[in-house]
């Protein structure tokens, strides 16, 4: 198919503001009434924005070189959403009517600046060729920029996208150099609303663009390696490792496949292998690449038992069970490609305890070659066939099924997180397809058929807003890791947002469970100094739901940050319960 016809652009919408009560979706065990954001008295408020942004995936790849072949391009995605809270307190997502939204180059703690893509790749030199792409240096596949290689302000401006209830930069293309010539995998970039009506400024937020050049394929395809040393080819003399590497990806292809790639570089894989991740327009394969495996099964499929070291050793290519350690970088299947050994793809709250087999099932699986179980597909609509990349993947619900009183209890204890609460692995073990587990509880659930990144839940704010990206959820255990920036922007540490006030007013909240996922207020002395008791009592099982049976709190309890109840303080990471204050549920000092 025509390179050009993969990026098509999609048209803009425009919505009207959203409610910021309750909780919405599947993903809150709330109501969804609007009680969650109802007054409980306080003071009039200062209207006020912030900003909720993230990345969509937690990192975003790169080919390091075009001149051969191209399995992606410079092109990074940022979601964000503009919060207002007006003088009641009372928060709503604004749409463009109301905000502009745009992002520009932020030093990092480092003095790390990322501000220019032009003269950091050769992109632009073979764009034309791989990708039927007329652009102007430094432009993106989407028309944006880096911020000092843009010439006008809607060159670096996010754009409201309606059926999503959000801003979107789609295909800022950030190279993972920055200005002084310093490898940095994890820029920031500050993104500034700006209020219609006064033309100001309203509000900052620094987020990470993540972004790696590693996905490479020297490690097997470097001549004398162990993919191009066989005899009858005449394997590539080129001094530059990376461009000989993929030289000889097409010369091995030539040869297996009997087609001309070397003679055509360089080379879209996706013309022929269809990729979701580049069909911009959403259109499903077309042309050169209708009845041929799609990019994601010539890969992880076709690779599953090739991932082996120079000595001939198997690399690691299996979930982590309970007590286990996830897989040093070098002896991990997926690392072999994709970005790990230095960048870390998968980081954040999970990464002491799973890797991405635990999630993504074996690269057999990833790959396609066995059909889905029920359930197993994002919609219900490919159980029994392959998995369709980018789509039919692990959700929320499939490790955290339910909460402190409902939950899927595995047989094999191992399986189990050391909590008990939650499953290790997505799926049923012994499938081979790795069906993704669709759970019984709605309480930690995406949206219906949904992905987590597309997701949102209380009052419309995505999932991602208040918990970052897919493989890089709050917090980064590194405290001064970038990743950590934005949520210590808005309240004021590290972790995901759990913090009331980073949107509501202060003191406005009902004292109820119309949080996200049927949280209470937090950091709130009308609950903490008695206000809390009469609901117990009312309804003591939802007390248990994060609390445990025994109300002694669980890993749902956990106290996000250093706590002041007044008579006493509690430490953050406090897994907080009846037994803290009082004689258990039954009240009493």
């Amino acid at each position: 198919m025509p390179s050009h016809t993969l990026f098509k652009s999609a048209a803009l919408g425009v919505a009207a503001m959203l409610a910021l009560t309750g909780c919405g979706g599947g993903s809150s065990g709330g109501s969804s009434d609007g009680s969650g954001g109802g007054s409980g008295g306080g003071t009039t408020q200062v209207p006020a924005y912030k900003i909720l942004a993230t990345n969509d995936l937690g990192m975003h790849c790169v080919d390091a070189d075009f001149s051969v072949f191209s399995i992606l391009p410079p092109y990074n995605v940022v979601n964000a959403q503009v919060i207002r809270t007006d003088a009641t307190g009372r928060p709503s997502v604004v749409n463009d009517s109301a905000v502009t939204l745009n992002y520009s180059a932020i030093a990092d703690a480092n003095g790390s600046i990322n501000s220019r893509s032009t003269g950091k790749t050769n992109f632009w030199q073979y764009a034309a060729q791989a990708y039927g792409a007329n652009l102007a240096p430094g432009q993106g596949l989407k028309g944006l920029y880096m911020p000092a290689d843009a010439t006008t302000a809607q060159q670096t401006s996010f754009a409201w996208k309606a059926a999503h209830g959000l801003f979107k930069a789609e295909g800022i293309p950030i190279i993972p150099t920055d200005d002084a010539g310093r490898a940095n995998r994890y820029p920031l970039m500050r993104l500034t609303a700006g209020d219609k009506s006064s033309s100001q400024s309203v509000a900052t937020l620094d987020i990470v663009l993540p972004v790696s050049e590693e996905t490479t394929c020297r490690d097997c395809h470097a001549t004398g390696g162990p993919a191009a040393k066989s005899g009858g080819i005449a394997w590539s003399a080129n001094s530059d490792v990376e461009v000989q590497s993929r030289e000889n990806v097409l010369l091995l292809h030539d040869s297996r496949m009997g087609t001309r790639l070397m003679a055509s570089k360089p080379v879209l894989c996706a013309g022929c292998h269809y990729s979701a991740a580049l069909d911009l327009a959403g259109t499903g394969p077309s042309g050169a690449q209708v009845g041929r495996p799609t990019m994601s099964a010539a890969m992880h499929a076709y690779h599953s038992d090739k991932m082996v070291t120079a000595a001939g050793v198997p690399l690691a290519d299996h979930f982590v069970a309970q007590g286990g350690s996830p897989p040093s970088p070098e002896t991990q299947a997926c690392y072999l490609c994709h970005p790990g050994k230095t960048t870390q793809c998968l980081r954040g709250a999970m990464t002491d305890a799973v890797t991405c087999q635990n999630c993504h099932g074996d690269m057999r699986a990833v790959g396609g070659a066995t059909g889905l179980a029920a359930g197993g597909s994002i919609d219900g609509q490919n159980d029994g066939k392959a998995r369709r990349p980018w789509m039919d993947l692990p959700r929320c619900q499939s490790c955290h099924t339910g909460d402190a009183t409902s939950h899927l209890t595995l047989a094999d204890a191992s399986l189990m997180a050391s909590d008990g609460l939650r499953t290790l692995v997505a799926f049923q073990v012994g499938d081979a397809a790795a069906s993704p587990r669709l759970a019984a509880s709605s309480r930690f659930a995406e949206s219906a058929n949904t992905l987590f990144r597309f997701s949102k839940g209380h009052g419309g704010v995505a999932c991602e807003g208040c918990h970052n990206s897919t493989h890089a959820i709050w917090p980064n255990p590194v405290d001064l890791h970038n990743d950590n920036v934005a949520a210590k922007q808005l309240q004021g540490h590290s972790g995901t947002i759990t913090e009331c006030t980073t949107c509501h007013g202060a003191g406005t909240l009902a004292l109820s469970l119309g949080g996200p996922h049927g949280m209470h207020v937090v950091a709130d002395s009308r609950w903490t100094r008695g206000g809390h008791g009469s609901l117990a009592k009312q309804n003591r099982q939802a007390c248990a739901a994060c609390h445990g049976t025994t109300f002694r709190g669980t890993a749902l309890s956990r106290a996000a940050a250093t706590r002041d109840w007044g008579s006493r303080t509690v430490a953050k990471g406090t897994q907080v319960g009846c037994y803290d204050c009082h004689n258990g549920p039954n009240g009493g000092d």
